[in-house]
């Protein structure tokens, strides 16, 4: 089977990526890939922090698609990570489709992961698992959005099943373990004590970041019509959830947060993507 052959069950593709910082800037200083997921060349549009986009040629993800990424960040590097567009996990016949995520930041470095958000079709099928594992001086801010079905479009998530996974430890000691099973049709997606009706839900997460930062951001969204932000502490780490209604808003609210968390965690201001405004 070649690179980009696809088997009676689906994609199987790898990317591996590993940066390095090479005086004041960091280089993407290997790549290797197997299957439809590649990166093409980085962007520096803040100077030496390495932007990379993670591309997914065959544009959706389907039933018995196998997709893992490994990031490793050395020493003192500094990348963020997105993608051009959002994820989309298509109705899968009852076969599951996986997409497993591994980041490893060394000590001294920064790793920014911020994909734009997924949409689950009705009728798809999912496990999306993210691993983090951080040196004991390493800095982390991530995200990760998720939308259910396409209701503004007629298309409720009325059948399928979402299984998340995101686990993120330091020199391997557990900072958060979250596990959530989203089946259509189950109480916890209507529930008060689950996603209350909404169908756009989120979880953007910062370490190490000081108890300020809190108050800031509370502060920051003390206002807010048609979603729900929430702001917790646990020691160091900052963790954010989103309740909604719109993929397109739950990424503006979290691109101002992580515009208020950035300086605090990095020491930069914001940056933003080129892509996240085309």
């Amino acid at each position: 089977m070649t690179a980009l052959q696809k088997n009676s069950q689906g994609w199987q593709a790898h990317l591996q990526l590993q940066y390095e910082r090479r005086g004041q800037t960091t280089v993407l200083a290997r790549r290797q890939h197997h299957g439809p997921l590649l990166v093409q060349r980085p962007f520096y549009p803040e100077g030496g922090v390495c932007h990379t986009y993670i591309i997914h040629p065959p544009g959706g993800v389907v039933g018995g698609d196998d997709l893992h990424v490994a990031v490793n960040v050395n020493a003192k590097a500094h990348a963020l990570l997105t993608t051009p567009s959002s994820g989309k996990f298509y109705n899968s016949q009852e076969k599951r489709a996986r997409m497993h995520q591994s980041l490893h930041v060394a000590e001294g470095a920064t790793l920014e992961w911020l994909p734009q958000d997924n949409i689950f079709f009705e009728g798809s099928h999912t496990t999306l698992s993210t691993e983090v594992e951080l040196a004991e001086q390493a800095r982390f801010i991530g995200w990760e959005i998720s939308c259910l079905g396409r209701p503004l479009s007629g298309a409720p998530f009325d059948s399928g099943c979402c299984e998340q996974r995101l686990h993120v430890s330091r020199n391997g000691t557990p900072l958060l373990i979250d596990h959530m099973r989203l089946q259509a049709g189950h109480k916890v997606l209507q529930s008060r004590w689950g996603l209350s009706a909404y169908t756009v839900s989120g979880t953007l997460l910062a370490t190490p970041v000081e108890k300020s930062l809190l108050e800031e951001l509370r502060g920051h969204f003390a206002q807010s019509e048609g979603f729900v932000f929430s702001v917790t502490l646990m020691d160091d780490v900052l963790l954010c959830r989103f309740l909604g209604h719109q993929g397109e808003t739950a990424r503006q609210v979290f691109e101002q947060a992580w515009s208020v968390i950035r300086p605090h965690v990095s020491g930069v201001h914001a940056c933003p993507p080129r892509i996240w405004k085309t």
